[in-house]
């Protein structure tokens, strides 16, 4: 019997591993889109971005069999491509107009948009500990924001817009997606179905990108679908919630990266502003999971009852 590698084992260890790569590419995908975004526009680099994702997908589609390319819910696709194209364009713009540790601080405020979405359309139902947490947070990313300051970039606002567009995709994806679709076949068709509807918007910006761009953008692709990749990795080897702390090394790195790479250092704002997401974040984070073996634990001892 062939040993296990360390690597596909499942530990505390190999978990900390997958989630700090997951970090660490997330973090090189907003650098290249930073320097992509100097002169190219969000809508062109969006575009090359999921075109490049579905030519890195395509083969391992290919590899799976003509019953790979078969969907079951094309509506559900299309409503994800669309997502997606509206998130990841203002995401774009943002990246490429503001300093890298406050984009990373203003990624984790999309638990925040979950929970009235949630509320909303999947009529879940939400305790008071979990409102408070995200009232916490909102005011933590008003913080970050300083939309009072001399230095207050409208552009932000970009990053907040495509923070509600990830919340809703979301939403999307507990809704209308099921078992019986594949990881893979997901993958591929959000990223064809974003490019396709991210075409016209990069031809009306369209500038030619050069050999060591298209290079960069083909990294950025490639990248997009790796950190789907390791972050299950992560998923696969301990629980979720023991990982949450370390999904938070992108913020450090973003801090070294942008002061190395943009001479860029944290606003004072940014810093406070982080200090307060986090633990509300953290908070959710851990409050769902407990929720969630309540629920398990519940259901368990109504089917032995059952039985």
């Amino acid at each position: 019997m062939t040993q296990q590698s360390w690597f596909n084992s499942k530990g505390y260890l190999q978990g900390i591993f997958w989630m700090t790569v997951v970090c660490f590419i997330s973090n090189s995908n907003d650098i290249l889109i930073k320097h992509l975004g100097s002169r190219l526009s969000g809508a062109e680099v969006a575009f090359f971005r999921f075109f490049f994702s579905t030519l890195v997908l395509l083969p391992f589609m290919a590899a799976q069999g003509k019953g790979s390319f078969m969907t079951r819910y094309p509506g559900a696709q299309c409503a994800r491509a669309l997502l997606l194209m509206l998130a990841m364009a203002p995401w774009c713009y943002g990246v490429a107009a503001l300093p890298l540790t406050l984009a990373t601080t203003l990624s984790f405020t999309v638990p925040f948009f979950v929970l009235p979405l949630a509320k909303i359309f999947l009529k879940e139902h939400v305790g008071w500990q979990r409102w408070f947490a995200t009232l916490f947070g909102f005011l933590g990313m008003v913080v970050a924001l300083h939309p009072t300051g001399d230095a207050f970039n409208p552009m932000a606002l970009a990053l907040v817009v495509s923070a509600v567009m990830f919340a809703t995709l979301d939403i999307i994806n507990k809704k209308l997606l099921t078992e019986d679709e594949t990881l893979l076949s997901m993958l591929f068709y959000s990223a064809l179905g974003t490019a396709i509807l991210g075409l016209v918007p990069a031809l009306l910006t369209w500038q030619t990108p050069t050999l060591q761009e298209l290079g960069f953008l083909f990294l950025l692709g490639g990248g997009g679908s790796l950190i789907l990749f390791c972050l299950l990795k992560a998923y696969a080897a301990t629980e979720v919630s023991a990982l949450q702390p370390f999904k938070y090394v992108e913020l450090i790195l973003s801090g070294i990266f942008g002061f190395v790479i943009f001479q860029e250092f944290p606003t004072l704002s940014t810093i406070l502003g982080a200090g307060i997401i986090i633990p509300s974040t953290l908070y959710i984070t851990i409050y769902e999971t407990r929720q969630q073996r309540k629920r398990m634990a519940r259901e368990e001892l109504e089917m032995k009852k059952a039985a």
